[in-house]
């Protein structure tokens, strides 16, 4: 009989509730019956509108059906590996489950992994990373696919920095990053960027090239965000980077998929990856909206391409920069390097406190916040 242990640490007052259940369900049979059980939890403690704290997303299925106050999500991603959903990064998770085994503790999922891996002499490309720590075939399963897909180019042909982003662990952390604050904003990014720029000496126009407006503003300062190569007219060529073009989708459905993001690493498949946003906003409604991404060569510029020619070609157009004391270059595009959000906030807040002193300042090339957000 399935029943929910509770107990209540003395030095904290955290009540935890631990659910016992019985041995030989299915996992259909386990999903309801954990719902079942936390509904239960819930209604016996008069608790209406709970804050969700998801640690891993495979407890989504469990308290689906529950109105949240607010939700906080550490970033979870799952990959689609031949219709098994599996946890990315790879960790002891991903191989118990991709290939059968029991691997019941660090040691064993890292001397496992060690047994696959091939020792590369000198680490250059993005292959060189993954096949020197797991090996030929969890690189091809995870990352060659997906690669190329998203970067246009195999990962021999990419800078070692681009897979070295993504961890490969030999516990069972599902997070995909391990920051200890993990959280969306109550109201989403657009309400907090309207926020942030609802100020009487703030005026925002978009839809403008900044040359159509540079000449009529006076300022001490100008802040670049846009392409550096575009800001003094290609003149030693363009800058390559990559793109994406989104399809958002309503669906009549009231659940897509069964987490926030899941990955799709096979070559065959067009897309990269697939969103499902009421993971992320706790909201309760019979429809679903939906984003798949596409990666392309046109369209607005999101990622710089790591490739030594690359930036070799970024230092010249960064001789130039550094001879406009007037202008302040900041951001992906005008730094040309691939930041995560928060570092490319840190490197706001720090161009911030360089700056000796504020004027009017002309902030150009603002990106589309729902994708940057994500990317």
């Amino acid at each position: 009989m399935p029943w929910v242990q509770v107990r209540t640490c003395e030095a904290s007052g955290v009540v935890v509730a631990i659910p016992r259940l019985p041995v030989g369900l299915s996992e259909s049979e386990v999903t309801a019956t954990l719902q079942t059980l936390i509904a239960g939890l819930l209604a016996q403690r008069k608790i209406e509108r709970p804050v969700l704290w998801y640690y891993t997303p495979m407890m989504l299925l469990f308290t689906r059906g529950i109105e949240a106050a607010a939700v906080v999500y550490d970033m979870d991603e799952l990959a689609d590996v031949d219709g098994k959903l599996v946890p990315m990064p790879i960790n002891r998770t991903t191989l118990n489950l991709l290939y059968g085994l029991d691997l019941h503790d660090d040691d064993a999922a890292e001397a496992w992994l060690a047994s696959r891996a091939e020792p590369v002499e000198v680490v250059k490309t993005s292959e060189d990373v993954v096949v020197s720590a797991v090996g030929r075939e969890l690189y091809e399963t995870f990352f060659q696919g997906y690669t190329r897909k998203q970067w246009g180019l195999d990962p021999s042909e990419l800078d070692k920095s681009v897979t070295a982003r993504v961890p490969t662990r030999t516990n069972t952390d599902d997070r995909y990053f391990t920051d200890i604050f993990q959280a969306m904003p109550l109201e989403g990014y657009t309400r907090m960027f309207e926020r942030m720029l609802d100020h009487e000496n703030i005026r925002v126009e978009t839809g403008l090239d900044y040359r159509d407006i540079v000449d009529g503003v006076s300022f001490d300062k100008l802040v670049y965000t846009g392409p550096i190569d575009e800001f003094f007219d290609h003149c030693y060529g363009p800058l390559p980077y990559r793109s994406l073009r989104f399809q958002h989708e309503t669906l009549d459905r009231p659940w897509f998929q069964s987490v926030a993001t899941v990955n799709s690493p096979a070559e065959a498949t067009p897309y990269t990856r697939v969103t499902e946003y009421k993971h992320l906003t706790g909201q309760s409604h019979p429809m679903t909206s939906v984003t798949f991404e596409y990666p392309t060569s046109e369209g607005d510029p999101y990622y710089p391409i790591p490739r030594a020619e690359n930036q070799a070609l970024f230092k010249r157009y960064e001789k130039l920069a550094q001879a406009r004391p007037d202008v302040i270059f900041s951001g992906r595009l005008a730094t040309y390097r691939y930041y995560n959000m928060d570092q490319v906030v840190g490197q706001a807040l720090a161009t911030y406190r360089k700056m000796d002193r504020i004027q009017p300042v002309i902030a150009t090339e603002l990106p589309d916040i729902a994708a940057s957000a994500r990317s």
